[in-house]
């Protein structure tokens, strides 16, 4: 299909990264939203060096105001496919949880995304076409001890995602989560540390007896597949899919 804009939140590292570069590839437009402006300028800079159209903005996704303005600032660009990629992590048992990091966690994995998704909407609806793909988790399916904020939002994608599907299918929009199991991206690795003082383990036991010992093919999810999942839901082909999950888990959720 022809090249479309997409905007991808986190997009200047791990997951976010990689879609970027994969769907750059192919002759879509990226626009790299994250936190750290210089992180994002330094990926456009290694995407064009690839010759791929892109381009930067600061964007904080827990902050409504900077959300509700982004349609105007990114005048004349029109945004075509929204991926809601942006997220971090806090490991820590309940009791122990700080509030305002569970707190942070739902604000940029579920609210983030909501938000974003009501900016974009009226123009996706001008123009008769849209695509909003959430990157979820295998945790938005299943639960794993000492990730009760991340659990909840990841869960809380699917939910939104009906909800959205419902009120969009009246036109050319569809919405859907991608759901992987673990992706070697700086995000699991500092998750690998954390869980190994949490559990009171090794980060290589981490890694075999947490990670990959629930999986029957016992790898990690590479960047490629996710990335041919987003392009496939971005095309033509995939108008009628809206409001699933597309599960990448290696026989995890089978169990």
């Amino acid at each position: 299909m022809s090249g479309k804009t997409i905007l991808i939140t986190g997009g200047a590292s791990g997951i976010g990264f990689g879609i970027a570069q994969q769907l750059g590839a192919v002759g879509h437009s990226i626009i790299i939203a994250d936190l750290n402006l210089a992180a994002a300028q330094s990926a456009v800079t290694q995407l064009m060096t690839q010759n791929i159209q892109a381009q930067a903005i600061e964007l904080d996704v827990g902050n409504a105001l900077q959300i509700a303005a982004l349609p105007q600032r990114l005048l004349p660009t029109k945004v075509d496919v929204l991926i809601n990629n942006a997220g971090i992590q806090h490991v820590s048992r309940l009791e122990d949880f700080p509030a305002d990091k569970w707190q942070l966690l739902i604000n940029i994995m579920l609210v983030g995304p909501a938000l974003l998704t009501q900016t974009f909407l009226p123009g996706m609806r001008k123009q008769n076409f849209g695509r909003i793909i959430n990157i979820g988790s295998v945790h938005s399916l299943i639960a794993s001890p000492f990730k009760s904020a991340y659990v909840a939002a990841k869960h809380g994608l699917l939910g939104f995602a009906k909800t959205v599907a419902l009120e969009t299918g009246d036109c050319n929009i569809t919405i859907n989560t991608i759901c992987p199991a673990y992706v070697k991206t700086p995000l699991v690795e500092k998750q690998i540390a954390a869980q190994a003082v949490e559990n009171g383990i090794s980060e290589d036991d981490v890694v075999n007896k947490i990670m990959l010992d629930p999986m029957p093919k016992k790898a990690f999810i590479e960047m490629d597949e996710l990335a041919a999942t987003a392009a496939f839901l971005i095309a033509d082909s995939a108008r009628n899919i809206t409001a699933q999950t597309l599960v990448i888990d290696g026989g995890w959720t089978a169990r």
